[in-house]
């Protein structure tokens, strides 16, 4: 009897020594696996977060299964436990739907990049600066200096303006003169103010050039070309230079506007109130 007890108990110690082992080694090989990873997702060129997140995964999952052969060695009955797990996830994914919608979104704003820290962007009806792009969601700086964060599923779900994804850009502005107003000077006013801007590029040249006969006035598109970065500096001062220069030189600027014309009517000819009620 006590022969077999005492074999009970060593099979007991035996199966928690060889657990333990596994814990042991386990965590070892998970800790050089997690390390090989990352030296590989570092040599791809990922995103830090993205390899920060994706190996935190890698380390849960391996460490979850050493668990899991460590407890079988005890003769815990794992496959419960498995189908348990299972259960679980789905209804914890179930319940962090839109958080895991987010999760993917923001995995493949880190992946795919359309945007980098320090664009100016428009996203999800917000503009601004990024200066954070994270998992879950997006940290954006408006111009007005507001902290706006913006989760990363409606991004990816919506159109994605990046002002700064080129080098260059195109200033589109409209200017009207008046019908009465000489339109070849103005034109000339316009490409001289233009071309002599020292941050206006030469190449691609700069557009100036009739677009409409409106009702009121004749307007001119005027395109420029500037590096990205001097886009509201160029267009500020163009605007201003434009219409002073317009001032100087009898140029009017016109505006919407109606003609309303009145028929002075002889007061003894009109009828009298009398006479309209008599008539009616």
């Amino acid at each position: 009897m006590e022969t077999g007890t005492g074999s009970v108990i060593g099979d007991i110690l035996l199966s928690i020594f060889f657990a333990t082992l596994i814990v042991i080694i386990g965590r070892t090989v998970v800790s050089w696996l997690v390390k090989l990873s990352r030296k590989v997702m570092v040599r791809a060129n990922m995103d830090p977060i993205l390899i920060n997140f994706c190996s935190s995964i890698i380390n849960v999952l391996l460490l979850l299964f050493v668990l899991i052969a460590a407890l079988d060695q005890l003769g815990v009955n794992t496959t419960s436990m498995i189908a348990v797990l299972g259960a679980a996830g789905l209804a914890v994914g179930l319940a962090l739907k839109d958080s895991l919608q987010n999760f993917a979104a923001g995995v493949m704003l880190i992946m795919y990049r359309p945007f980098k820290i320090g664009n100016f962007v428009e996203v999800s009806g917000v503009m601004g600066i990024v200066e954070q792009i994270t998992i879950f969601n997006t940290v954006m700086r408006t111009p007005d200096n507001r902290e706006v964060i913006v989760p990363n599923g409606k991004i990816y779900a919506n159109t994605i303006t990046n002002f700064s994804a080129r080098d260059t850009r195109r200033i589109d502005m409209v200017f009207g003169i008046s019908y009465e107003d000489d339109l070849l000077k103005a034109k000339q006013i316009m490409t001289d103010i233009v071309t002599g801007h020292e941050l206006v590029l030469k190449d691609p040249a700069p557009i100036i050039r009739i677009a409409e006969l409106g009702d009121s006035c004749i307007t001119f598109n005027v395109w420029p070309w500037v590096n990205s970065a001097d886009l509201a500096t160029v267009r500020a001062d163009l605007i201003e230079t434009i219409k002073l220069a317009f001032d100087a030189n009898g140029i009017s600027i016109p505006y919407p506007q109606m003609d309303v014309h009145f028929n002075n009517v002889d007061a003894a000819n009109e009828p009298s109130t009398q006479d309209k009620n008599e008539s009616a």
